[in-house]
């Protein structure tokens, strides 16, 4: 099977954030014929409130794909356009779940792309969840939607190893490359019927909810490990929340582990090292240093820049 023909088939692509478009700009230059693009509606952004497009919807703007952006799925008005353009294959990249009205209609199969190893991490967050469990191996998987979220046939899966060291930022640049290729591999084999989708084994499901404010905040009463896999799960974003002594709440964006750091304090006791240039907190196994942070209301910064205007925090 050659990624450089085109499958031939009309395609329908669901999605909203960058990770999507990025999958829908690899597929229309590869040829495929995406004939419409579904997507969240526009809605109110930044300080001033104004009333913006998605980052997809900027993008089919930009490659001329006709936009559908319902404000429900099972509108009617949306299901009879929606069924107009006469596709073949729906691809689904982080969208909403799609009704069985809406999932049924493409007659080739409606496919999802999802970035772990099904059925491992299912849900909203399968990246962060991954790392932060401190995974060394997750994937992209494809497969057929069903109603319940995330539970499909499998088409196709590939794993990619997760460095000891790697956010989630980075995970997300090597899983949205691998993404384009399968997305790509799962229309031709669609198209030909060459793949034989198998069932998931509900037995080794793992879940992956959506990550809230409350779950960012760190537990320096765990393991050193257990620390750092969460602060480089949740970096750049949603971004891990220490909690200062004065109460205040900082990013933290990147930390190492310490091994043979001299003394050893106590789980959640900071302690300013070395003339205020590094900032070293315990944990129930080795201190940590944390590395790059932010400040409520300030920009991103090394933990040295931090301390020269936060001494009195750690008096």
């Amino acid at each position: 099977m050659s990624d450089s023909a085109s499958s031939g088939s009309r395609i329908v692509f669901f999605g909203t954030p960058y990770f999507a478009a990025y999958i829908l700009e690899y597929l229309e230059k590869a040829g495929e014929n995406i004939v419409a693009v579904v997507t969240t509606p526009e809605k109110e952004q930044g300080r001033g409130l104004k009333t913006r497009p998605s980052i997809m919807q900027e993008k089919a703007q930009e490659l001329g794909i006709p936009i559908l952006a319902p404000e429900k799925l099972r509108d009617e008005k949306f299901l009879e356009d929606l069924r107009a353009f006469n596709a073949g294959i729906f691809c689904v990249v982080a969208y909403k779940i799609l009704p069985r009205e809406v999932f049924t209609i493409p007659r080739l199969g409606a496919f999802n792309i999802h970035t772990s190893l099904l059925p491992k991490y299912r849900g909203a967050a399968p990246m962060n969840w991954a790392i932060i469990k401190g995974e060394k191996e997750t994937g992209v998987t494809t497969f057929l939607l069903d109603e319940k979220v995330d539970t499909g046939n499998i088409l196709l899966q590939e794993a990619v190893a997760i460095g000891n060291n790697e956010t989630v930022g980075d995970l997300h640049d090597k899983l949205m490359h691998l993404g384009s290729r399968l997305a790509l591999e799962t229309i031709h084999g669609l198209s030909n019927k060459s793949l034989s989708p198998f069932p998931q084994l509900n037995s080794e499901a793992s879940p992956a909810p959506k990550i809230f404010p409350q779950d960012c905040i760190l537990d320096f009463s765990l393991s050193a490990e257990q620390v750092h896999n969460k602060i480089r799960g949740l970096s750049p974003f949603p971004t891990a929340v220490a909690i200062l002594p004065n109460g205040e709440r900082m990013k933290v964006y990147s930390c190492i582990i310490l091994k043979n750091f001299i003394g050893k304090p106590k789980p959640g006791v900071f302690i300013v090292s070395t003339e205020n240039k590094r900032l070293v907190v315990g944990t129930t196994t080795e201190p940590i240093e944390l590395l790059e942070v932010q400040r409520e209301n300030k920009k991103r910064m090394s933990a040295e820049d931090f301390l020269r205007g936060a001494r009195n925090i750690f008096d």
